[in-house]
């Protein structure tokens, strides 16, 4: 068999959990219990589609015009969504990771991002997936290894599974999120906020997705006494799929996949986990500074309930 478009596939397991993650972009391509999907996956002999999975970094969603400022210098990056004229989720998504541990139940993906054109710093990075009876986690750990300050962000880009050949239609959705972050129609940059209280986008209680559209950043969400942030849904077999994230994560970007294509569409619901929003490197909110030998640790994790 030819080498698939994801590169090496690096598979680990817990009692009936079976997850796999791969070599290019270092995300997680499928992840499901008993054989029942909990995260969207990706075919082996396909390309990564609509950032199913992956790592974003060093900084998640768009960045209007691939411009940003820090320390009093502009940079430019590459217009990675040329359509819309944005620079899209970081400079990661296409590289070759290669594991630094692995066992049977965890495996620890790493990569340098040395200085480029547009993006002057030394960054070193590792996901960690992890499989327990808790359900997949995952760690990231980001490092400057330069020898000046860092602007960083950081986020994934999971889909949660309505069920196998489901769809995200017929399921039950619950956010505790207070705030909506408003984007424009033509390139989905921030323009504003509202409450979510009252409106369509309100999933506060658990209630049907049925035929709306989503692809908004979600912000003030609302934790349990651990600090974490929940997104559940529920399928229309019985399972809900819990996605968690910890206080590193202020953002949640949902997804209903309406625009992929007609094979794949409303097959998912992404649920992106973020550091910041999106255009935060050029607006500068919550965008972190890591200074020299910093380490920025963030987790999320899902499960099957």
């Amino acid at each position: 068999m030819n080498a698939p478009p994801s590169g090496e596939q690096f598979e680990i397991a817990h009692g009936g959990q079976r997850a796999t993650v791969v070599e290019v972009g270092g995300g997680v391509r499928e992840y499901a219990v008993g054989g029942r999907e909990v995260l969207h996956p990706y075919p082996l002999e396909a390309i990564c589609d609509g950032g199913h999975g992956a790592v974003l970094i060093p900084w998640p969603n768009r960045l209007a015009d691939g411009r940003y400022s820090f320390e009093g210098t502009d940079y430019q990056l590459p217009l990675t969504e040329p359509g819309k004229r944005n620079a899209i989720h970081g400079l990661l998504r296409w590289r070759n990771w290669r594991p630094r541990e692995r066992s049977s139940e965890r495996v620890t993906m790493g990569i340098r991002l040395y200085p480029m054109t547009g993006w002057p710093f030394a960054l070193d990075v590792t996901v960690t997936y992890s499989l327990s009876s808790d359900g997949l986690t995952v760690e990231t750990r980001a490092s400057n290894l330069g020898d000046r300050p860092c602007p960083f962000g950081a986020g994934q880009h999971p889909y949660l599974s309505p069920g196998n050949d489901q769809l995200v239609d017929d399921c039950i959705l619950q956010l505790r999120a207070r705030t909506r972050i408003l984007t424009d129609p033509d390139r989905q940059l921030p323009v504003g906020k509202e409450p979510v209280a009252g409106t369509l986008f309100d999933f506060s209680a658990p209630r049907p997705i049925g035929k709306a559209a989503i692809d908004d950043p979600f912000t003030d969400l609302e934790r349990d006494s651990e600090g974490r942030a929940w997104v559940r849904l529920a399928g229309p077999d019985g399972a809900t799929v819990e996605l968690w994230s910890d206080e590193a994560y202020p953002v949640a970007q949902l997804y209903t996949g309406h625009t992929l294509t007609p094979a794949r569409r409303r097959r998912g619901l992404a649920a992106e986990p973020m550091t910041c929003p999106p255009n935060a490197l050029r607006s500068g909110e919550l965008i972190m500074r890591l200074e020299p030998g910093e380490t920025h640790v963030c987790r999320w994790g899902v499960r099957l309930a």
